[in-house]
């Protein structure tokens, strides 16, 4: 009988995991989409030039797109991020009708999905914003934190529906010092998530070309910081390639650095702290902590060297994910054994 009884939370965990996985697949793709300037591949939405199958080529527009001229693969890149996104939306709904159906079962999470299911019809709309105020840099970026909301809830149902989460041994203790650490690290990091962000859509990404320096041997050169981060600009401007000049860009690039070098102090000290806590849970929390880390950093690094590369850009924002993602569980394992 207690088999019977659980076997609803057995199927909500692998659905739970496979949209977990899901929508770290979408965020990749959004990255990509966004870094390759297909944002407004089709100009308009949901559909795709009119139609719900971008078009093969010209002769298939309605007259009412002649302003924007057809990019096939840009088109096929933006319609290809909708359609997962459509079907992240569609498990995220089947998990809350699950979780609704029975939310008089032991241990049944309802808040979470119930959440998720309202997070992610917030994420349509900003989605459909993204387009209609053509890639509005507020706007995309507020789209880019509602996806790692989104993954970030997911994996936090994942945790909770996870059957040997009950059974856990409970060694995992973490000091109060170490735990405010935690909680610091983990605001930090969002808000370098919100500056790469702010990067990335406001094409300041290149906004300095050299490492450790700016630009021509500069460490500090000139910037306008109030023009770069002006957060609403009114309506009825187009955004792709950015609008800002190279100060503004410089400026919002250097903030991101700066950010940068702060995360890497304060989540490396959490590190460091974390492998010389007597758990070796934790010990193996730390080192994954720390790899995942360096290697955010070495891939921000490679980007300024490289000029952008688009894969690393890409694995860039898929690492900032993990590094999240990872302070996100070291917090859960941690908290649920105190």
């Amino acid at each position: 009988m207690p088999a019977v009884k659980m076997q609803p939370l057995q199927t909500q965990y692998r659905l739970a995991l496979f949209t977990f996985v899901l929508a770290f697949c979408v965020i990749l793709i959004g990255a990509y989409v966004r870094l390759s300037d297909a944002g407004l591949g089709c100009p308009d939405w949901p559909g795709c030039y009119g139609k719900m199958v971008a078009p093969a080529d010209q002769t298939m527009i309605d007259a009412s797109f002649s302003g924007r001229p057809l990019d096939s693969g840009k088109a096929w890149k933006e319609m290809i991020h909708r359609y997962l996104a459509g079907t992240l939306g569609v498990a995220i709904l089947l998990l809350a009708v699950i979780a609704w159906r029975h939310r008089k079962q032991d241990h049944q999470p309802l808040l979470l999905p119930s959440i998720l299911l309202l997070l992610v019809i917030f994420q349509a709309a900003l989605g459909m914003w993204t387009v209609t105020l053509l890639v509005k840099p507020a706007i995309v970026t507020a789209h880019l934190l509602g996806g790692f909301a989104t993954l970030v809830l997911l994996w936090l149902l994942v945790l909770q529906l996870k059957p040997a989460a009950a059974t856990s041994a409970g060694s995992n203790h973490v000091p109060a010092r170490e735990r405010k650490l935690l909680v610091i690290s983990l605001v930090v990091v969002v808000l370098q998530i919100t500056l790469g962000g702010w990067t990335s859509t406001n094409y300041a990404a290149l906004g300095c070309v050299e490492f450790p320096t700016c630009y021509a041997g500069e460490w500090w050169p000139t910037m306008d910081f109030r023009e770069g981060f002006v957060i609403w600009r009114g309506l009825g401007v187009n955004y792709e390639f950015g609008v800002l000049d190279l100060d503004a860009r410089t400026a919002i690039h250097m903030v991101h650095r700066m950010g940068a070098v702060i995360t890497l102090v304060i989540v490396g000290l959490l590190s460091f702290r974390l492998l010389r806590t007597e758990s070796s849970t934790l010990r193996k929390s730390g080192m994954l902590l720390s790899g995942v880390l360096l290697l955010q950093i070495a891939l921000g690094i490679t980007n300024v060297l490289g000029h952008l590369p688009l894969p690393v850009a890409v694995a860039h924002n898929g690492v900032a994910a993990l590094l999240l993602l990872t302070l996100i569980s070291i917090f859960w394992f941690t908290r649920s054994h105190e």
